[in-house]
């Protein structure tokens, strides 16, 4: 991804999720947020930034719409960001919300075997 450009968060829904993400080649970061929740709107904004050199897509997954995705990897905490390579799961993205803390993060989960989808 060329990281001048501005990543664009594309829209994962409730019939399109495992489909899209199986088709999907490279480093997939996929953001779990909902609407009103304001962490996940600090993350949408830092996600691109931190993982500009890495990631190949961004997804989001609203939750208060997608809500079988969300009972099928059981999501209760917003927002949660899972990592995709080469359309197979591969770790989800535990840390505090600063740049330099979810690249670390990334390439510590990123540099390690694939965990095993939740």
């Amino acid at each position: 991804m060329n990281a001048s450009v501005p990543a664009r968060f594309e829209a994962l829904a409730e019939g399109d999720f495992h489909g899209r993400l199986a088709a999907s080649s490279g480093l997939a970061v996929v953001l779990f947020s909902a609407p009103r929740c304001g962490a996940c709107r600090a993350w949408k904004q830092l996600l691109p930034s931190a993982l500009a050199d890495q990631a190949d897509a961004f997804y989001e997954v609203d939750v208060s719409e997608a809500t079988g995705v969300a009972r099928y990897f059981d999501i209760f905490h917003l927002p949660a960001v899972y990592l995709y390579r080469n359309g197979r799961f591969h770790a989800e993205l535990q840390c505090e919300a600063r740049l330099e803390s979810i690249r670390l993060a990334a390439h510590h989960v990123l540099s390690a075997p694939a965990q095993d989808e939740p």
